[in-house]
Formats: structure tokens, sequence, C-alpha cells
């Protein structure tokens, strides 16, 4: 059996380390991303833009446009390829809806992308909080559209759906992330299944809302199991789809194993599109809430 030497093995990890031109971008700037980095910090406000290391962070904050991380920013699992913290979190923030619905009008925003750290902690999961921040902000600014990026929900995702029920109408998102065969690795605090079943769950019980997915390539997948992941979405009647390139965000994180090429990002879009799924992203840059505010423009 062929081992690498030290040598071998320091080359390897630098090429992958080091991007290729199609994941360069510029460093962010511009009067647009410093208004909106000031209105977050004044609010208090976290992000996961900022706190998962988002490349996309400096492009959508000059757009006027975050995802914002409610809950806190501790999350209660250590999933190998985030970066957000992982410990004990602070019971949720009261204030927190009402400093949603400032910074929504002082950005003036249309379109409100909530997302969250994993809270098995909470009995409901954090869907009540949820809930909260999707009525004050909808209280605040009536034509506000919302889009929600969850948890699994692990202990209770029947509960979690009757609280999420009394905020409608919102677009549920949900993350398979990445292809079964790599959760142990990945996402060992998550279970493939269960992510399944409540994508399921959210399409029969909310009627007429779309649902939505995202999976990362790059940590190790082959075109079968993508594809693979791709029909079990649609099977359990996911709607939209988002499939970009995993980005180490974080030393302790998983390395890349392979930059995909945009080539083969626009071969995925063709196939989810013939596949039934009604929207569509699929680039390298390509993440849950990127360009979110637009697929209810089109």
């Amino acid at each position: 059996m062929n081992r690498q030497t030290n040598n071998e093995m320091e080359h390897t990890q630098s090429t992958r380390r080091k991007l290729p031109p199609w994941l360069r971008r510029a460093l962010p700037a511009g009067e647009t991303y410093i208004n909106t980095e000031q209105i977050l910090g004044s609010l208090g406000l976290e992000t996961i833009c900022s706190n998962a290391n988002c490349p996309n962070r400096g492009q959508c904050w000059a757009r006027g446009t975050a995802t914002v991380l409610i809950l806190g920013n501790v999350c209660t699992r250590n999933c190998k390829f985030c970066s957000v913290a992982h410990g004990r979190p602070q019971p949720p923030d009261s204030q927190e809806p009402s400093r949603l619905a400032e910074m929504a009008k002082r950005m003036r925003l249309k379109y409100l992308v909530i997302t969250s750290v994993n809270r098995d902690d909470l009995p409901d999961g954090g869907a009540g909080h949820f809930r909260d921040c999707i009525n004050e902000v909808r209280r605040q600014c009536p034509k506000m559209k919302f889009e929600i990026l969850t948890p699994d929900f692990r202990d209770c995702p029947e509960r979690a759906l009757e609280i999420l029920q009394s905020c409608l109408p919102f677009v549920f998102a949900h993350n398979v992330e990445t292809v079964p065969s790599l959760y142990s690795v990945a996402r060992a605090g998550g279970d493939y299944e269960r992510s399944l079943k409540l994508l399921e769950a959210a399409h029969e019980r909310f009627e007429n809302i779309p649902t939505k997915s995202s999976i990362m390539l790059g940590l190790g997948e082959t075109d079968a199991e993508v594809e693979e992941v791709l029909k079990d979405l649609r099977r359990v009647g996911c709607d939209r789809i988002t499939i970009g390139q995993y980005l180490k965000p974080s030393k302790q994180s998983l390395e890349v194993v392979e930059y995909i090429r945009p080539a083969k990002f626009d071969f995925w879009k063709q196939k989810a599109v013939e596949m039934g799924f009604s929207w569509v992203m699929s680039a390298p840059f390509a993440r849950s809430s990127y360009f979110a505010e637009q697929e209810n423009t089109q």
C-alpha cells in the first residue's frame, strides 16, 4: 500500500487551501455594506453571515440584505462543516423580535431570512421564538415576506411545526447539507432521514408553502450520491434547492476534498430542473439564503 510522504501531504493540503480563480472575491466594501454592518451592530443582532464566515457576506451586505441568526450564536451541536460556536446557549432574548423589526425598518427590507442555531435545550427547539420574531416584524412591517431556515427540531418536530403554523406564510427551509454517507463526519449531530421527514411534514402541513433545502459539494461525495439526495428531496415534496461549494470556514472545520468546477454546478442545475424543482440555484458561491429575496420576484 502506497503512503504519502510528509512533503507530499503538505503539498496536497497546500493545493487544497489554494482557491481556484472562480472562488476568489474582492474584500467587502462600500457605503451600503458599511451601513448594514453598523445597523446590525447597533442593534446587537447576530447574522449567519458573520458567525459562519460566509463568503457572500460582502456581496449580500452591499445589497442591503442579511440572514439574521436568532436564539444566540452558540449551538448545542458541533457539526464539523460549520464555524458557529458550540456549547451551552443563553435563554432566548425576549427583546430580539423588536430589534429585528427595527432592523427591518432601518434597512427598508421587503424580504427577511431568519435562521437559528440548534437549540436542543429548548422544549420546542426554538420554534416559539421563530414565531415571535415573525409576528413582531410583521406587526411593524405588514408587507414583509419571510423565509425561515430551521434546525431539525430533533426531539419535537410535530410540536415545532404546530407552533410555526400560527405565523404563516413563509418559505420553509431546512438543509440536508450533505449526502448520508458523510453525516458521521460532517454532521454527526444530525440525521439524514430525520431531516427528510421534517421537510415532508412541513410540505404536508403547510399547504401552498414552498419548502427548500441545500447541499454542499466538495466534501468527498460522489455524483451518484448527490443524485440520490435530489431524488429524496423531490420524493418528500421539496420545491426549491440550493447547491454550492463547501469552503472551510475555520481552522477546526473539515478540509475541502475537491473544488467543483462551475460547469459541474451547471450540470446539477439542469438535473434538478429536470427532476421538477421549481427554483434552483447551483453555483460555487450558492448558499441557502443567497439571493433568497429574488425567489418570489421571478
